[in-house]
């Protein structure tokens, strides 16, 4: 049977281990990681991670509006609407 030990976990995340290391030795602000890293993210990414580890919520979806239910087509400003020229 394999024990993962923490040499293993350094080796398999080094750049994980190395950028968290860094943050421990005062060489990098843990801020700017963040907001690094957010941007570095898309934002589904984010959302995943924020929902996984309970960061946010999931927030029930609004219902539909008179306005959010009309069908595009139907709008004369949208470019593929069969009313556009």
């Amino acid at each position: 049977m394999f024990t993962w030990t923490a040499a293993d976990q350094r080796r398999a995340r080094a750049y994980t281990t190395r950028l968290l290391e860094m943050v421990d030795e005062g060489m990098i602000d843990k801020d700017n990681l963040i907001q690094d890293l957010l941007g570095w993210m898309s934002e589904d990414d984010v959302k995943d991670f924020a929902r996984r580890n309970d960061y946010i919520q999931d927030e029930p979806e609004d219902e539909d509006t008179d306005e959010d239910s009309e069908d595009a087509l139907d709008d004369f400003n949208y470019v593929g609407s069969r009313h556009h020229y």
